[in-house]
């Protein structure tokens, strides 16, 4: 894969270098997006303002990011059944376009159901799963329409990829929140259906176009098979340490699901989940040798490429955390601020993708070429922990803004431009770097299995501030925030700041050895 930062797109280069079918793509994606963010963006304050008015004032704030990331939890978490379907059945066209009319389905439900909880929460699930079964499968199919001849096009596909996503996030942020207010939930809602329709259309119409990639058949030497061969291989005189740990995470997974009534389903869950990965990967890469005979060396050696490239997901959970609590957190703290009355707390976020627009083309003209001249080659996996620092450090920021907030001062918005700033620079240099490391790291039986793991870094990132709100509900731990002489707000903000910051330094030490692959179609 190359190593130089996103660029902004260039005309020119767009027209000469790009197959025919990828316009198609992109504009798809520019309105999906604005679907998506749109919805998503004026979703907290619609929960605290409308849908959570029978709980008392003071829990609305908390409860209504339990929705949120909830909500995002499953918009991440379903690109695993997305990526296994296209994978092994549909295809990536045909699984993205049957998605879509559930996802559209999902914003009729939103914009035909706001005073009804039922109706609203199931239209929710329907976007989390059409949007999440298909959020890895467009990724890998843009990298489906290129082959080793003209695979060093792909950087620049990716970068209008990511440009138009932020183009569409930045109208949405805008907008939607000027029309919640003025014209009502259903029409605020109706609006990022109207353009769900429309991507969904636009998709339909270049599919003549399209470079389709066949699903893989039943493949007797796929990571699971690999892996199970692994764990259950004997070998004379040696014991099978890999088994018993992986035994041992199977033990933990069922006490999470036994804990759900305690923790709740999506906490109980997702944490069973994880523990089944963690503990399951690390027994696989005890034993992997032992797989060889029984299945080719590539497959081996597969399995081991993915087991390196999920460390790295693992390791970026912790940005995810501080990422999309500027959806629900930071909008809840704007709404304590000082701000013209025409200003809705919510629109802050077109600051994040503007800024996104502008960062993108500066870093590759500017940053990345200075960084070169001084002999540091600013590498994918670089870029990704400078990002994660720069969150903790935007975190950082928030967290001394809401001290000044709580001592009774009166606070512009405009402060949070500093972090939103720290926290966009991170985002440039993780997620914009993310699709592409993903892809070209991805053996080409898991292309789309691998974004979906991609993807799933998200869940568990919300994961972490679900466990985290979970924990302030908690009368022992409350009692030692009050100790502390800080609020519940600002405590949580230092420590995702510390979670950040932490996660960045393992990163580095990881990355270090991290051996590079380049997985593109010959």
């Amino acid at each position: 894969m190359t190593t130089t930062a996103a660029t902004a797109p260039d005309s020119r280069q767009l027209r000469v270098a790009l197959p025919r079918q990828i316009p198609y793509i992109i504009a798809t994606e520019g309105c999906e997006r604005f679907s998506f963010y749109g919805m998503r963006n004026i979703l907290t304050p619609f929960l605290v303002s409308t849908l959570l008015l029978y709980l008392p004032l003071g829990e609305r704030g908390l409860a209504a990011k339990d929705v949120f990331h909830t909500f995002v939890i499953g918009v991440y978490f379903f690109p695993l059944l997305g990526g296994w379907i296209a994978d092994r059945f549909w295809g990536k066209y045909r699984t993205v376009l049957w998605l879509s009319m559930v996802y559209v389905a999902g914003h009729a439900c939103l914009a035909l159901f706001d005073d009804n909880r039922s109706g609203f929460y199931a239209g929710l699930f329907l976007i989390a799963l059409g949007s999440g079964g298909i959020k890895p499968l467009v990724s890998a199919f843009v990298g489906d329409q290129f082959d080793s001849s003209n695979k060093h096009r792909a950087k620049l596909v990716y970068d209008a990829f990511y440009w138009i996503i932020n183009f569409g996030s930045f109208f949405a942020s805008l907008l939607m929140p000027i029309f919640l207010r003025g014209f009502g939930p259903a029409i605020a809602f109706g609006i990022p259906g109207a353009l769900m329709a429309i991507a969904l259309w636009v998709f339909w119409l270049g599919r003549k176009r399209y470079v389709n990639v066949k699903p893989a058949p039943p493949n007797p030497h796929s990571l699971l098979r690999v892996a199970r061969t692994a764990l259950r291989a004997r070998r004379p005189g040696q014991s099978r340490p890999g088994l018993w740990i992986t035994g041992f995470g199977l033990v933990l997974a069922l006490l999470s699901l036994a804990a759900i009534p305690h923790l709740g389903f999506v906490i109980g869950a997702c944490l069973a989940l994880g523990t089944l990965l963690v503990f399951g990967g690390i027994g696989t890469a005890l034993q992997l040798e032992r797989a060889r005979g029984a299945h080719p060396d590539e497959a081996v050696d597969g399995v081991r490429d993915v087991l390196r490239v999920l460390v790295v997901f693992a390791l970026v959970t912790p940005f995810w955390s501080l990422f999309d609590q500027k959806a629900s957190t930071w909008v809840l703290q704007g709404a304590q601020m000082t701000k013209p009355a025409w200003f809705h707390e919510a629109q802050m976020q077109a600051l994040n993708p503007l800024l996104v627009l502008i960062l993108i083309p500066l870093n590759n003209a500017v940053l990345f070429p200075l960084m070169r001249r001084l002999g540091v080659e600013p590498t994918a996996l670089r870029r990704m922990g400078t990002g994660i620092a720069l969150a903790a450090l935007a975190w950082v920021a928030a967290g001394a803004l809401q001290l000044r907030l709580d001592g009774g001062e009166a606070v512009s918005i405009a402060w949070q431009i500093l972090p939103y700033a720290l926290l966009t620079l991170g985002e440039v240099l993780v997620s914009a770097t993310g699709l592409e490391f993903a892809y070209s790291q991805a053996p080409p039986s898991m292309k789309g299995s691998i974004m979906s793991f991609w993807m799933l870094a998200v869940t568990f990132g919300n994961l972490w501030v679900l466990v985290a709100d979970a924990g302030v509900r908690n009368n022992t731990v409350t009692g030692w925030i009050a100790a502390s002489g800080v609020s519940e707000n600002a405590f949580l903000m230092f420590f995702f700041a510390a979670f950040a910051a932490f996660a960045a330094l393992a990163f580095a030490l990881y990355a270090r050895r991290y051996p590079m692959q380049d997985f593109y179609r010959a």
